[in-house]
């Protein structure tokens, strides 16, 4: 099916890595619909004008079977030779396949830049220890380090002497002398 510069073997080892990205159970041997769109994004087949997220969703499931969740690497490469046309109009159904394959051929799930860490001047604000009043400002020492415990509950002292008593400790001494 593949005469030309990529092979199904190498198509097929991009297939596998997808197809267990993010599920532990996952074979290699079947992809689900949400990594069949996630290489489709990743390989760059979905362009958002020729083929969008919509149309990979409903190649998945034409090419699946009706009450499976997951497609097999040829219900795979059959969703591929459906995709070639819409994403390279205008050149054969092999030629636009054989570059849809050169697309795949060597990719890997990525995982860099899918969540990115919100850094804003409200969080900033929120989480400047030095800004804190009132009961808040006990949990933290000088440095902004919480102090655990310590800072969230009221410890009692119970070591037996009346609150502001200031001859604690004095009671050994005093029986001493006399």
């Amino acid at each position: 099916m593949a005469e030309g510069t990529v092979s199904v073997a190498e198509v097929e080892t991009a297939f596998q890595k997808f197809a267990v990205h993010g599920d532990s159970k996952a074979t290699g041997k079947e992809m689900n619909g949400k990594n069949f769109v996630k290489l489709c994004k990743d390989c760059k087949i979905i362009d958002g004008k020729n083929v969008t997220t919509t149309d990979v969703d409903i190649v998945f499931s034409k090419n699946k079977a009706k009450s499976a969740r997951v497609i097999t690497f040829e219900q795979f490469n059959q969703a591929l030779t459906e995709l070639a046309p819409k994403r390279f109009k205008g050149k054969s159904k092999e030629e636009s396949l054989q570059q849809l394959y050169s697309l795949i051929v060597g990719k890997e799930p990525a995982n860099i830049g899918v969540t990115k860490v919100a850094k804003a001047a409200a969080v900033d604000r929120l989480t400047d220890t030095t800004k804190y009043t009132g009961a808040h400002k006990e949990r933290f020492d000088e440095s902004g380090k919480g102090k655990g415990k310590v800072g969230r509950a009221d410890v009692p002292d119970d070591s037996g002497y009346v609150g502001a008593y200031k001859g604690s400790g004095s009671y050994d001494e005093k029986v001493k002398d006399a």
